[in-house]
């Protein structure tokens, strides 16, 4: 009864403690997963933010033949399709298909930026479970151990210690790992949102270049 009541009224840090040393790159990887997280979320959305006028705004001042005027707006935006906008408006004058590919450079380029840091996200969603596994293997040795230790007199309490540190890494890890996991593919949802309004603008933007004058 006594057994019971404790087990019952268990902390969780105290539970957590029961991993042993493996808790502590575990804990590690969950600090940076929700940093890089919290970071890259900042950023993405950020950059998905376009003004729904700009692109009109910036056809006008093409048509009046205001390309300094189109340039600033572009630079007032300062996001990753505002940028592949400017570097249209600066090559102006040249063929149609050197603007078109001087832009997909920077969208190139911008994308990178866009995923910076998500492959570290990706690697603790793997490492994780792996750090917690492994966990399991020496809590599951040292309890095997302690077990051959003890000859004829057993006593669950040599195993408490090995299968605590085997079954809480496990399930840290994995949590870790699911969370780190479901991190990543945000991100990259949020990251393909961003990239088709750039193809969309771009396209409108090239689109105008090709209208009758």
């Amino acid at each position: 009864m006594v057994g019971q009541n404790a087990a019952e009224t268990i902390s969780l840090f105290e539970l957590l403690t029961k991993g042993g040393w493996f808790m502590i790159p575990i804990f590690l990887l969950s600090m940076v997963a929700v940093f890089l997280f919290v970071e890259r979320l900042i950023a993405i959305s950020k950059a998905g933010k376009i003004d729904d006028n700009f692109i009109r705004t910036v056809k006008d001042y093409m048509i009046g033949g205001n390309r300094e005027a189109a340039i600033s707006v572009c630079q007032q935006e300062d996001t990753p399709t505002a940028r592949m906008i400017e570097k249209g408006l600066k090559r102006l004058g040249k063929p149609i298909e050197n603007i078109e590919a001087a832009i997909e450079n920077v969208g190139q380029l911008e994308l990178l930026q866009l995923e910076k840091r998500l492959a570290i996200i990706a690697t603790i969603a793997g490492v994780a479970p792996m750090i917690g596994f492994l966990g399991t293997v020496t809590g599951m040795i040292r309890a095997f151990f302690n077990l051959s230790k003890a000859g004829t007199n057993i006593d669950p309490g040599l195993l408490a210690g090995g299968i605590y540190e085997a079954m809480v890494t496990t399930a840290a890890g994995l949590a870790v790992g699911i969370v780190a996991y479901l991190f990543y593919n945000i991100l990259v949802g949020m990251v393909e949102r961003v990239v088709y309004k750039m193809q969309a603008t771009s396209t409108a933007f090239m689109d105008v270049l090709q209208e009758p004058v």
